[in-house]
Parts: C-alpha cells; sequence; structure tokens
C-alpha cells in the first residue's frame, strides 16, 4: 500500500514539474507583440478653441479614417490644444519632436511656425496657413523643400469687399480689427488697404495681442466707421460673439474672413469651406503616411471660394441681401 502511494506522489510531481516546465517556455503577457508598436504616431497641434479650426481638425481626422488611417488601429493620433498659449504650443511641439512621431499637423500659422522651429527631421504638414511664405514656413510653393507642405486659407480682401459693394454700398470708411503678430492677418489686411487705396476709401485700424483686448478695440472702432472688417485672425475668432454683439449694438455691419465667423454673428464673407481645406491636408498626409517626402508635394491654396450670408444678423441691423447675393450663398445661417 506504501509502495503504491509513493508510485502516485512520484507520478503527481513529475506531471506538476511537466507542467511548470511548458509554462516556463510559453510567452507571459509581458512578452506578447506589442500590435500598437506598429501604428503610426500622428501629433495635431491647433493654436487655438475656434470653430474654423475644430472644422479642420475633424475633418482631417475623418478623411484619413475613409482612406485607411484610422485613429486606435493603424495610427494614433495625438491631439493637443494651445489655448491661445504660446508657451503651452511650444511645449506641446516639444512633446511631438522628443516622442519622434511620424507626423506632425499644425492647424493655423501660429502653430506650424512654432513645429517649424523645432524640426527639419520630422515630417510636418500644415492646415490653415494663410501666407506661407511671409510668415517664413516655406520659400517655395510648389517646391516647398525640406519637411514641410500644407494648405493655405488665404482669402481676398478686395472679393470680400466687393461682397460688401452688394450688400451694404454705401461705406466710405473700414474698421481694421486684427492681431498685428498674427503674420495670416498682415497678409490680408495688406489686401484690404491696396484695395482701399484704389477705391478712395479710408481704413482705420485697431490692432489687439490678445483676445481681453478686443471689447475696447471693437467698442473704439463702431464710433468711427461705416462697416468692420476681420481677416482670418486666431486671436479676434475667439471673440467673435462679442465683437458681433458690439457691432450689432451699434448697427455695424460686419465683414469676415471664414464661414465660421459669419456664423457667430458676422454678416458676411467671401470665403473657404474649411471642411474641405480640411479633407485637402488629409489627402496630402496619407501620400506623406505612404513614404512621399513633403517637400515633394506642393503647397495648397484653396481656390474654391464661396459666399456665407448671417441671416440673423442682417435682421437686427436692418441690412436686407440683395436676391442675387442670396441665391449664389453657399449657406445662410439663421438660428
Amino acid at each position: 500500500m506504501q509502495r503504491k502511494l509513493a508510485r502516485m506522489m512520484i507520478s503527481v510531481l513529475m506531471t506538476m514539474t511537466l507542467v511548470l516546465s511548458l509554462t516556463a517556455c510559453s510567452p507571459s503577457k509581458t512578452e506578447t507583440p506589442d500590435k500598437s508598436a506598429a501604428k503610426k504616431n500622428i501629433g495635431i497641434v491647433q493654436i487655438v478653441e475656434h470653430p474654423s479650426l475644430n472644422t479642420i481638425k475633424e475633418s482631417i481626422v475623418t478623411q484619413l479614417s475613409e482612406k485607411g488611417f484610422k485613429d486606435g488601429e493603424n495610427i494614433a493620433i495625438d491631439y493637443q490644444n494651445a489655448q491661445g498659449d504660446q508657451s503651452t504650443l511650444k511645449t506641446i511641439v516639444s512633446k511631438f519632436v522628443n516622442n519622434k512621431y511620424d507626423l506632425i499637423i499644425a492647424i493655423a500659422t501660429p502653430s506650424v511656425q512654432a513645429a517649424v522651429s523645432q524640426t527639419k527631421d520630422i515630417p510636418l504638414l500644415f492646415a490653415a496657413c494663410a501666407d506661407p511664405l511671409g510668415s517664413g514656413v516655406v520659400t517655395n510653393l510648389e517646391k516647398p523643400g525640406g519637411n514641410v507642405t500644407g494648405t493655405s486659407n488665404a482669402v481676398s480682401a478686395e472679393k470680400i469687399m466687393e461682397l460688401a459693394k452688394r450688400i451694404t454700398p454705401n461705406f466710405k470708411t473700414i474698421g481694421a480689427l486684427y492681431n498685428s503678430s498674427e503674420t495670416n492677418s498682415l497678409i490680408v489686411i495688406k489686401g484690404l488697404k491696396e484695395y482701399a487705396n484704389k477705391n478712395n476709401l479710408t481704413i482705420v485700424e485697431s490692432t489687439v495681442t490678445s483676445s481681453a483686448d478686443v471689447q475696447q478695440a471693437a467698442t473704439s472702432l463702431v464710433e468711427k466707421v461705416d462697416i468692420i472688417f476681420l481677416p482670418i485672425d486666431n486671436t479676434v475668432a475667439t471673440a467673435m460673439p462679442l465683437v458681433a454683439q458690439i457691432a450689432n449694438n451699434a448697427k455695424i455691419p460686419v465683414y469676415v474672413g471664414a464661414d465660421s465667423l459669419v456664423k457667430d454673428g458676422g454678416l458676411a464673407t467671401y470665403g473657404i469651406d474649411y471642411s474641405v481645406l480640411g479633407k485637402e491636408t488629409a489627402d496630402m498626409g496619407v501620400e506623406i503616411l505612404n513614404g512621399k517626402n513633403p517637400g515633394e508635394i506642393p503647397v495648397r491654396t484653396m481656390s474654391d471660394m464661396k459666399i456665407y450670408l448671417n441671416k440673423d444678423t442682417a435682421a437686427t441691423i436692418g441690412v436686407n441681401f440683395p436676391e442675387d447675393v442670396v441665391k449664389e450663398a453657399a449657406q445662410v445661417f439663421s438660428k
């Protein structure tokens, strides 16, 4: 009996030894290959929160997905918003660069300027940089060279003012509200001044350095001008509802550089569809992710401009849109 029991004990021990041996040879959880290691890491940085830039970001992500680059599957997107703070912007870009991301997408001119200053190696794609040459982002639009390319959201102040003539034709004095440190605004204001000189119009400038200055600047302008013009300015855009309120109270039309600014209370624009710009940017991103050198991809300037109107603003300030303008409009905003 004792011998039988001993044999059973030996058999059990041998079985346990075999199981332990097999377990030791099998890969543990920490040794399992990490599928995420194959993902391409994309950093998206946005200078500030406002509808135009948000639309661009959302459109980029959607288009990348539709072209086969899906966040959480074969790419990992790290989206960061600097909330208008330059030091935060630099910190975000530094993180992307230090982590050696496969692609950095910079939305708006300050974002791409920060990125360009920190990397010459990581592929860099910009979206909504109005003046890539003047802002020092590239030296050639057709052959950008280096690690940079992207899309420009340049608009024509002349065409917006021609639209203004059709809607409110008797203006003589134009108020220009913008941040003088944003190169994207300066290029548009330059065009506005050229238009004013040709047409014997007067420009009254009111510049700001932060969104906190916008209320005082707008309040000062409405006492001096017939209409107000806002370029594609990130600083002013964050306070657009406030500008609209001040101008509406004074019955002053506000013409703007982006569809989202019309939605936020501007009277009208002849401008860009930012969802299209986002898609165009994403398509360029697909080329880069598939191995193409950014410097070999020409910068794309949006040419498909459309009229956007705000019906509620028009009613508030007593303006009637001409029927032909309404028929041409891509969108008429109304609550």
